[in-house]
């Protein structure tokens, strides 16, 4: 089978080599793997006072295929045909099957080493420790035969940048390089250009309050009855503009410290729910740990504002189940459908 194949820059200015499989992909059998919850990984982080990540170089070219499924990752080019010794990036299985690698890599050190693909990162209080627990890494790493990209690691610093994030020193902070980029995006003129911005913006939407309901203007330029070429308006343009914005505003997340009570806040409105997971710091202030929001269907916007309310409530504690889950609510006697409730971690 006969596959295309071309190139494009990282972010370090080095080419990627870029294979479409398509047709392959077509009629392969998912592989249903498990992959990291990001939020997670960064909530982990946030609090550590030493911080290590580490790059695994091309990450999938680091596992072998074998015979049978060389033939399967043929391609060709304007004088032959090629055939991977190695996973190829593109292939739909090749996450989950360096997801598992690197998972079975780390296995029994998910106290303080966690990965998702290729971006492994170590996080530690105590600097003796650290220093131990960074060395049992790299013994894993050199014994496993894999390898890591040195100008690409990031070693015993209290604040990093992973996955699109600056953490570290109890705060989460949206990558500027990325912010920026969001700053410069044209207006679209296509679904497709709508979807894509609504991609990179949405990747930061736990960092702007009501999110869904400030993008519902966008959201509802991408559904299938609308056409391709996009009938911009002022409403448009002030979703475009808001979102923009907020995050232009250098938004910071408190990390979450699971030692101390939280705050749950949740409202609604016509088109949408949100809330915010909030904790007190050491000013005495209240901080947002994580914005969410959803959008409301047609159906569901009929609904009466207590109806709204509660679905709210629901909605926000099973979004944040990761860290409500083993947590005691207020006693029984409290107001049953209300849009404030506080509970305390472990107790």
């Amino acid at each position: 089978m006969g596959i295309s194949s071309g190139s494009s820059s990282q972010p370090d200015g080095e080419i990627r080599f870029c294979m479409d499989y398509r047709k392959p992909n077509a009629v392969t059998r998912p592989d249903n793997y498990p992959m990291p919850r990001t939020d997670e990984l960064l909530d982990k982080l946030g609090w550590a006072q030493f911080i290590s990540t580490l790059d695994l170089t091309k990450g999938y070219w680091q596992v072998p295929l074998d015979e049978s499924a060389k033939e399967r990752s043929a391609f060709t080019t304007h004088v032959r045909l090629y055939e991977f010794n190695v996973l190829p990036f593109g292939l739909w299985n090749a996450p989950a099957t360096f997801q598992r690698l690197v998972d079975g890599l780390l296995a029994g050190l998910g106290e303080y080493a966690v990965a998702y693909l290729d971006d492994v990162a170590i996080c530690l209080d105590s600097w003796a420790e650290y220093l131990e627990h960074l060395q049992k890494v790299f013994e894993r790493i050199r014994e496993a035969g894999l390898t890591v990209k040195a100008k690409k690691c990031q070693i015993g610093l209290n604040r990093v940048t992973y996955l699109g994030h600056q953490v570290g020193q109890g705060t989460i902070n949206p990558l500027q390089a990325k912010v920026d980029a969001i700053q410069k995006w044209p207006v679209p003129n296509s679904k497709k250009q709508v979807q894509s911005f609504l991609g990179l913006a949405g990747y930061y939407r736990r960092f702007v309050p009501q999110y869904s309901q400030i993008a519902a203007p966008l959201t509802d330029l991408t559904k299938k009855k609308q056409p391709n070429a996009v009938q911009w308006t002022k409403e448009h343009q002030k979703a475009f503009n808001q979102l923009k914005a907020t995050l232009m505003s250098d938004p910071v997340l408190r990390a979450p410290d699971f030692d101390k009570p939280f705050l749950v806040t949740t409202d609604a409105s016509e088109r949408g729910v949100g809330a915010v997971l909030m904790q007190e710091g050491p000013d005495q202030e209240f901080h947002p740990v994580v914005f969410l929001s959803k959008k409301l269907s047609e159906r569901d916007s009929n609904w009466s504002v207590s109806e709204k309310e509660c679905y709210a409530i629901v909605y926000t504690l099973e979004k944040l189940t990761p860290i409500c889950l083993g947590t005691a609510f207020p006693p029984a006697n409290r107001p049953c459908c209300t849009t404030v409730a506080s509970y305390r971690h472990g107790k």
